[in-house]
């Protein structure tokens, strides 16, 4: 997706202001958007610019960005900016949290119905030229766990609705609640007894120390041998070898993995090859108005930001993480 669309479209929700107008002045604000199409383009242009928005930040162009104020990053996560130089330069950073949420949790849903449906079997057998009937399953009545309940954990909910589905909900902070008819922590015991109930795991969170390898062995054996996991958040979040060989002895049915570890997968690596795995190359935050949506919260935070000179009440703002 061509970046020229991005900037076309936050310029076209800041040529009337992003607001009705200036209320002081009676006119319309003026903003520019500059698109930096070299190294040497990006750092003469990041020196005077306080908000500048893109996929990432090095070390070095930090150094150039004179006056930034306010990063705000195209992804959802942040994990691979220099949060300390960041930091350190009191530099707000919003991200592109709920942009995904309609895309991925259709992803999600359709992962789901898939292995429902063994619509994966019915492909490898027309393959075949093999008419020969299969066994499926039946999503109504199952038990669907989404750990996170951000954004895009709060976006696959409410899509499940429909199918007579039981839902339960991970997430840190359980007193905020979540849509689903169960909410859990990521303590050991409701977590544990969760995935001894879950017939499909949907991973949705981000990835932290905590959630490094939350699926392990140990995850893997309480999980039922009919369970299937959806992968949509960060590969490491899934132990690779302890998944391999959770499918390998079919301690689970199958797995759905938009990301793995390491990413992406070698080319011999045995994932590819199984018939009980369906892999996608980080594609489920693909959509045609991922620009559009970005753009809503970057332009209308642009607004705000130069209309009152102050970053308080960003739309997005994330918590950065300063070295010891």
């Amino acid at each position: 997706m061509p970046v020229d669309a991005y900037a076309q479209a936050i310029e076209s929700r800041l040529s009337g202001g992003g607001r009705d107008s200036d209320s002081d002045t009676g006119s319309d604000p003026e903003y520019t958007v500059d698109i930096a199409r070299t190294p040497t383009e990006e750092r003469t242009l990041i020196r005077d610019a306080r908000y500048v928005t893109g996929m990432t930040l090095t070390d070095d162009v930090i150094e150039s960005a004179e006056a930034l104020e306010v990063f705000a990053c195209a992804y959802a996560g942040t994990g691979h900016l220099p949060q300390q130089a960041l930091a350190e330069r009191g530099v707000t950073v919003t991200n592109a949290s709920g942009v995904h949420g309609p895309n991925i949790a259709e992803h999600v849903i359709g992962a789901i119905l898939s292995f429902t449906r063994r619509f994966h079997v019915g492909a490898r057998r027309q393959r075949q030229n093999e008419w020969r009937h299969y066994t499926a399953y039946e999503l109504q009545g199952s038990t669907v766990t989404v750990v996170g309940l951000g954004g895009i954990g709060q976006a696959i909910i409410p899509r499940l609705g429909p199918f007579g589905v039981e839902t339960i909900g991970v997430r840190y902070s359980t007193e905020k609640g979540g849509p689903t008819d169960e909410v859990i922590g990521f303590e050991p015991e409701p977590f544990e007894d969760a995935l001894a109930r879950t017939d499909y795991l949907v991973l949705a969170c981000p990835l932290t120390d905590d959630t490094r390898g939350l699926l392990d062995t140990a995850a893997f054996d309480t999980l039922p041998s009919k369970a299937v996991v959806i992968n949509v958040a960060r590969g490491p979040v899934i132990d690779t070898d302890a998944l391999l060989s959770a499918l390998q002895r079919g301690a689970i049915r199958g797995a759905s993995l938009d990301v793995t570890d390491p990413e992406p997968l070698p080319p011999q690596h045995p994932l590819w090859s199984m018939g009980n795995v369906q892999l996608t190359p980080h594609n489920a935050g693909h959509t045609p108005k991922y620009y559009d949506r970005l753009a809503d919260i970057v332009a209308e935070n642009a607004c705000r930001f130069f209309e009152t000179g102050s970053t308080e009440g960003l739309e997005n703002q994330v918590s950065l993480t300063k070295s010891a």
